[in-house]
């Protein structure tokens, strides 16, 4: 049996094909925006994974330490040792912002880690592929491989220069910015101390205040100033359970007797992806549904021009007694060929054009699945219009009536 499609398809192949392109650029569009939606959720659960923690303790009363400030004392991490399930305990703190190296500078999130514990200890990288592990309390790093810093390389933060000496893999913040890590104490001064200039200014309003420069009170005034120059707060205690211990119970322990939020993985993930990416995800799926319909205007237009362009051949074809059913059917192979080509043009673009992309985009199998049975769906309805245009087309016109 003749293909009438194809025959059709042949004919006017050029039209077909570059129409195709064109669509399969805009389903490449739509293929990336749900993979970028898919790298944003994987940066969010990386964070957690990576942090090697089973609850996360923060400030009372905040989403920290991702989602909120948080500022705990730095010797809360002591007095939850003591507490029952809890095997590790490690101050952590975390800070986005413009790491300097030379000329240029990266945006980073800062995390602040103990160095000298274990290896594998909570808020640490899980592994390094270059390099080694931070050994001393000040100026070194270790920062991961998309900053672009190698071995060596000393970079600014703040006020203090550091050496990088390891480089990690996907140890990322939920925003799907690179980790850098260093010293907590240096971290410490990076976040909460202020700079020269403010540090004098604060030291000469204290010594005005008469209630800390008392004549009779001698080393209050320093004992004040010492306070301001020190900080001895962190963002958040992570914090690693002993085998079997139930997270929830031991995180109720912690909030009832430390006065603490506690929060646990599945209660972070919910932050995280529940509220941190929530408008985010919301102006992609908005974002799909346009290029959606964008999609189905396209295929139908091309597939109403090409069956316009052939109403004189449907009348001869209704002439000769060709059915209503085979005319409809090849109407809608050349709408659902339309739409194979457009997405095997998509999802090769999407392969390529992915890794350019400054955030990580993840291409799931199961999206291009759904991807092309949408395609197909789409096309399918957009040749209704075609379809029903044909169906009422006279046979008579077939003999110019």
């Amino acid at each position: 049996m003749i293909s009438l499609a194809g025959r059709d398809i042949a004919h006017a192949w050029g039209k077909f094909v570059f129409t195709g392109i064109g669509l399969g650029l805009l389903l490449g569009v739509t293929l990336v925006m749900a993979g970028v939606y898919r790298g944003m959720v994987d940066d969010g659960k990386a964070l957690l994974d990576n942090s090697g923690a089973d609850l996360w303790v923060v400030q009372r009363d905040t989403l920290g330490p991702y989602a909120e400030p948080s500022s705990i004392p730095d010797d809360q991490d002591r007095a939850l040792l003591t507490m029952p399930g809890v095997a590790e305990a490690s101050n952590v703190t975390y800070l986005t912002m413009q790491v300097r190296q030379g000329v240029r500078d990266v945006r980073s999130m800062v995390v602040g880690i103990v160095p000298g514990e274990a290896w594998g200890a909570p808020g640490w990288p899980p592994a390094l592929v270059a390099g080694r592990r931070i050994t001393r309390g000040h100026y070194e790093a270790v920062a991961d491989m998309a900053t672009g810093f190698v071995v060596g390389d000393t970079i600014r933060i703040r006020r203090n220069n550091f050496v990088v000496v390891g480089l990690t893999r996907r140890m990322v913040s939920s925003s799907g910015d690179p980790m850098v890590f260093i010293p907590l104490k240096d971290a410490q001064e990076a976040q909460f101390l202020k700079d020269n200039d403010a540090i004098v200014q604060s030291r000469r309003r204290t010594a005005a205040n008469p209630a800390f420069n008392r004549p009779g009170v001698p080393g209050l005034l320093e004992s004040v100033t010492a306070s301001q120059s020190s900080s001895n707060v962190v963002n958040a205690v992570l914090v690693r359970l002993r085998p079997g211990a139930d997270p929830d119970e031991t995180a109720d322990t912690i909030r009832r007797w430390k006065h603490l939020t506690v929060y646990t993985r599945a209660e972070m993930e919910d932050i995280l992806i529940g509220k941190l990416i929530a408008t985010s995800a919301k102006q992609i799926g908005m974002f799909l549904v346009i290029l959606a319909a964008v999609s189905a205007a396209i295929v139908a237009f091309i597939i109403y021009t090409l069956t316009m362009d052939k109403i004189r051949e449907i009348a001869v074809l209704k002439l000769i007694g060709t059915r209503n059913s085979t005319i409809a059917w090849m109407i809608l192979q050349q709408a659902l060929a339309l739409g194979v080509i457009g997405f095997a043009v998509g999802k090769i673009t999407a392969t390529f054009a992915a890794p350019l992309f400054p955030k990580y985009v993840l291409l799931m199998p199961q999206d291009s699945v759904a991807g092309f049975g949408a395609v197909l769906v789409i096309c399918a309805l957009a040749s209704v219009i075609a379809i029903r245009m044909a169906l009422q087309v006279d046979p008579a016109e077939a003999i110019g009536g």
